[in-house]
């Protein structure tokens, strides 16, 4: 979305920092991938710790997509929203004994198990129900991401998964656990992932992976791919939404499988990063020796990817005249990572002027702290803006 379609007049009223969702862009967003995941037969799960906005996680359910949880506060927040219990899936390394209660309680599709003592916590909380449960395998299939180092998952060295080399023995373990069904392998090696040859490469690891067990005669009914695909942060208008095609394309095309296979994703940022945009004010413009400051309203509290990943986001200055100048953009926070950019030039800015950091729909509201004790932004959506 360029300035000139932000709805500046409406932003002035609303007190800054805010987050504002184009929620016309999560509808073209979600159509596509509906049209895409139909065309194959397969299944998203929607990833909600990119963004477990309410209002977001409706409207994502309506299009009858799953959801991807990675704790209890996750699976209760998307029973409440409205998926399908049969499509929630439950991953993460740590899950608390009343996560795994409060998932079973509700009927979810399956757990994606992580370790051996994992798997035999939920067995030993199923049996105590009278339920089984289904569980997938969170394979560790030692595929380089190319991505940042901080967002790489499948890698032997990193704390996820179930390395290959234990594999058959965890296989064995969970089929002698008589309250749990093993139903297939899950994958996930990062995210932020841009180069579609990363999923080729994963797809022949895969099939090198179930080709070995069907040789001696182990089918896998259910494949969960992940999520990661990545979003064009420098440019957010002109990728407004990631190659779903090509992505889902991939996989048709790439993973071997008979028809009783089903093929799960996982996408989350791709789904929601393009539709949201952090709005905050410039408070001060501060001339040091030798560099300019755009001191913002907002900080990493709001939006902590600068931070944590050097991530980049493109900033707007959305109330400007044509000059432009030269700017550090920071916040208030009383650290100094608090730095959203360096020596990046927009339009000539004095206090009051509104910017929009740009491709915050994931990993923005969700990930906001009250640090400094900062009070929590508000969101706004662009079909019911008041």
């Amino acid at each position: 979305m360029s300035k000139e379609n932000f709805p500046i007049e409406s932003f002035k009223a609303i007190q800054t920092p805010f987050y504002y969702y184009d929620m016309e862009l999560l509808d073209e967003t979600l159509s596509i991938i509906k049209e895409e995941t139909a065309k194959y037969g397969f299944t998203e799960h929607y990833a909600i710790k990119a963004n477990a906005n309410p209002t977001l996680l409706k409207k994502i359910a309506s299009y009858g997509f799953g959801a991807d949880c990675v704790s209890g506060g996750e699976v209760k927040a998307a029973l409440e929203a409205g998926f399908d219990p049969a499509k929630i899936v439950f991953a993460g390394v740590g899950k608390a004994d009343w996560e795994i209660e409060t998932a079973l309680d509700g009927g979810i599709f399956c757990f994606n198990v992580e370790s051996v003592p994992e798997a035999e916590i939920i067995n030993s909380i199923a049996g105590a129900k009278g339920v089984k449960a289904s569980v997938e395998i969170r394979v560790n299939p030692n595929v380089d991401a190319h991505t940042h180092a901080k967002i790489t998952t499948g890698l032997s060295e990193n704390k996820f998964g179930i390395n290959l080399s234990q594999l058959p023995q965890v296989i064995e373990k969970i089929d002698n656990l008589e309250n749990l069904e093993l139903i297939g392998l899950h994958f996930h090696i990062g995210s932020q992932i841009t180069d579609l040859k990363v999923f080729e490469a994963l797809c022949s690891k895969v099939n090198e992976i179930t080709g070995e067990f069907a040789a001696s005669g182990r089918m896998f009914k259910n494949l969960n791919f992940g999520g990661g695909l990545g979003i064009d942060y420098q440019d957010p208008d002109g990728g407004r939404i990631p190659d779903f095609k090509g992505y889902f394309k991939v996989f048709d095309t790439c993973v071997k499988r008979n028809s009783d296979v089903k093929l799960h994703f996982e996408l989350g940022r791709a789904v929601v990063a393009q539709c949201g945009t952090l709005i905050s004010k410039v408070l001060y413009i501060k001339e040091g020796e030798v560099k300019k400051f755009a001191i913002l309203d907002a900080g990493f509290t709001e939006l902590i990817r600068p931070a944590m990943y050097d991530a980049y986001h493109s900033i707007e200055n959305i109330t400007s005249s044509d000059t432009e100048e030269v700017y550090d953009v920071v916040g208030p926070i009383c650290e100094s990572s608090d730095v959203f950019a360096k020596d990046r030039k927009l339009g000539k800015a004095k206090r009051g002027d509104l910017f929009a950091l740009r491709s915050a729909g994931a990993y923005g509201e969700v990930m906001a702290s009250q640090y400094n004790l900062r009070q929590l932004p508000k969101a706004y959506f662009s079909n019911n803006l008041k």
